[in-house]
């Protein structure tokens, strides 16, 4: 089947080339000429495990291909799916000038019947204006679909999520675009949720919505666990074994990041205000998220007396392991904080490096974690990278002007450390 992918971010790279690993044919667009540029040399814009292997497979196979053209890919499609980015304005609503501007082109190009699919996260109701718009400026068709196709995809297992998900939400307007798009993932062995548009808009918000209200629950269990004598991680266990709790998403630690939840967070926050109600219980989701990465801030500190002048090694710097992505990355809210207590900081990380620059010019960026250990006065592991398991911790210890370690994703064991020489702290431990 014939596809074409708006937006070649995060989303719209991974599950346009995802399409055509299970056999379409498939031309994602972009505006940025740089970024298609890159692609047709075979390099890949975005760091994602797996992602630039599987873009040269199916290039070379001719299912995959790259242009600025989107005129020439909506005319050659029958499926134009708009995976645009959605970024929050100032007051954390989202941004769609981009989805109103790819609904006027696609209205603009289209020549006869296509279905127009939101794969971008969007608020509820959104599928009526991109309808309403691509109407507006439809000069050749009136035949078309609107449908919606929340993406769940893991940075640093997109491809994985894509190709094996827990489902297929496809919210859908007609019987027509319903069997269109259960053709076009007959391939993908997973359950097809078939809804109205406006629930399919709503699942994808209330899901990671649900999924940050379980992560900052677990983090504040931890300041109890703290302050009882408990251990999270045994808790999180006893918890996780009910099955209708389920033991995904119980890892207390510095706080969630990334594009998807905050974003997603604030967004339906917002969404819900809209429509009259005042979602109290997630403002406090968001509050208790925030609260978490200043708590490791303040560990570093009680165990230092203060921040003033010390130098602090960060290990980790992407807003998750296995991806470059520094939005909102709880390194940056850290970082920042430390720095107001008059800290110096060192940071290392795997592949975020020169992302992270972009964010935070004013640190130090080393080349290993054996160069962030040198001379500091306590390291703080922010992102749980494996290489960081794997370290020789006497060498770390031997380089430090004081052996004080803040584990904010718990990676290890306090008394391991302590044999080891270090003053450790963990989170709700």
């Amino acid at each position: 089947m014939k596809v074409c992918m708006i937006g070649t971010g995060y989303v719209g790279l991974v599950s346009g080339t995802c399409f055509a690993e299970i056999g379409h044919d498939v031309i994602c667009v972009d505006n940025d000429k740089n970024k298609i540029d890159v692609l047709r040399k075979g390099g890949i814009p975005i760091y994602e495990p797996g992602l630039e292997e599987l873009v040269g497979k199916n290039v070379k196979a001719g299912r995959l291909s790259f242009t600025t053209d989107t005129r020439a890919g909506v005319d050659k499609s029958l499926f134009v799916f708009i995976a645009v980015g959605t970024p929050p304005k100032d007051n954390g609503e989202p941004d769609l000038s981009s989805i109103e501007q790819v609904a006027t082109e696609i209205g603009a190009a289209m020549r006869d019947y296509k279905v127009i699919v939101e794969k971008s996260t969007v608020p509820v109701q959104t599928g009526t204006w991109v309808r309403t718009v691509v109407e507006r400026f439809s000069r050749h068709s009136k035949d078309f679909d609107v449908a919606s196709n929340p993406e769940f995809l893991r940075e640093g297992s997109a491809i994985d999520d894509f190709l094996h998900p827990d489902r297929v939400v496809l919210g859908v307007e007609s019987k027509k675009a319903e069997q269109q798009l259960l053709e076009l993932y007959k391939p993908i062995d997973a359950p097809k949720i078939v809804t109205d548009i406006a629930s399919a808009e709503l699942i994808k918000h209330a899901s990671n919505s649900f999924l940050s209200n379980k992560i900052s629950f677990i983090n504040a269990l931890s300041i109890i666990c703290e302050k009882s004598g408990a251990d999270i991680q045994k808790v999180a266990e006893g918890m996780g074994l009910d099955k209708r709790i389920g033991r995904a998403f119980l890892n207390a630690g510095a706080g969630f990041g990334g594009f998807c939840f905050p974003k997603d967070l604030k967004a339906f926050i917002g969404i819900a205000a809209k429509l009259g109600y005042d979602f109290r219980l997630l403002k406090e989701v968001e509050n208790i998220n925030e609260e978490q990465m200043l708590r490791v801030v303040k560990k570093t500190g009680d165990l230092l007396w203060n921040l003033r002048d010390k130098k602090i090694g960060i290990l980790g710097l992407a807003f998750k392991p296995n991806t470059d992505d520094m939005r909102f990355a709880p390194s940056i809210t850290i970082i920042e904080a430390l720095r107001k207590e008059g800290a110096i900081v060192k940071a290392y990380d795997p592949v975020a490096t020169e992302r992270a620059k972009l964010v935070m010019p004013d640190i130090e960026y080393c080349s290993s974690p054996y160069d962030v250990a040198k001379d500091v006065d306590a390291i703080v592991l922010v992102t749980e990278w494996d290489e960081f398991r794997q370290l020789d911790f006497h060498k770390i210890r031997d380089a430090m002007r004081q052996p004080v370690f803040v584990d904010g994703r718990n990676v290890f064991e306090r008394d391991k450390m302590a044999e080891l020489g270090f003053i450790y702290a963990g989170i709700g431990r």
